[in-house]
């Protein structure tokens, strides 16, 4: 079995699903997802980033995101989504919400999952990305398994 810990900050969508269930195949696949809500802490950076990719009108409602405290509800509904869409595939998967310290949470599951590998799939994050403190460049250097990067689709 070859299991992947799959990182995301939004429900996976069924092309997403499809995307990560068939990239090894047919081996069978398990997943330990962890999903960081969507919070204040980075509000700046998604807005920067919606200038970046010329959506304006999203920039704008960033206000309207949820805060820290508020986000967790969503964000759990959203992780039971995608564990129970990748389990409809066949896959099997568990998961957790992660909080303050992403990369912290990432190294440890990893370890004690024995996974092969990490898939960071999320929205393009430009300006993190550029200065390469995004969660994929971050996690290259320290979870000792390959971390592929791959951009999350939208509805």
């Amino acid at each position: 079995m070859f299991t992947t810990v799959l990182m995301i900050e939004k429900p996976l969508v069924p092309t997403d699903v499809e995307l990560v269930t068939t990239l090894h195949g047919e081996e069978e696949v398990s997943f330990v997802v962890l999903m960081q809500p969507r919070g204040r802490q980075d509000r700046l950076l998604r807005a920067l980033d919606d200038v970046a990719l010329g959506e304006l009108e999203q920039a704008v409602h960033e206000a309207d995101e949820p805060e820290d405290g508020d986000a967790a509800q969503p964000a759990r509904l959203a992780l039971e989504h995608s564990l129970r869409s990748l389990r409809e595939t066949g896959a099997g998967a568990e998961g957790r919400l992660i909080d303050k310290h992403p990369l912290d949470a990432l190294k440890s599951v990893v370890a004690r999952s024995n996974a092969d590998e990490v898939i960071v799939l999320t929205a393009p994050h430009l300006v993190e990305e550029f200065f390469h403190r995004d969660w994929a460049s971050r996690a290259r250097h320290q979870v000792g398994v390959p971390v592929l990067r791959l951009f999350a689709h939208a509805e």
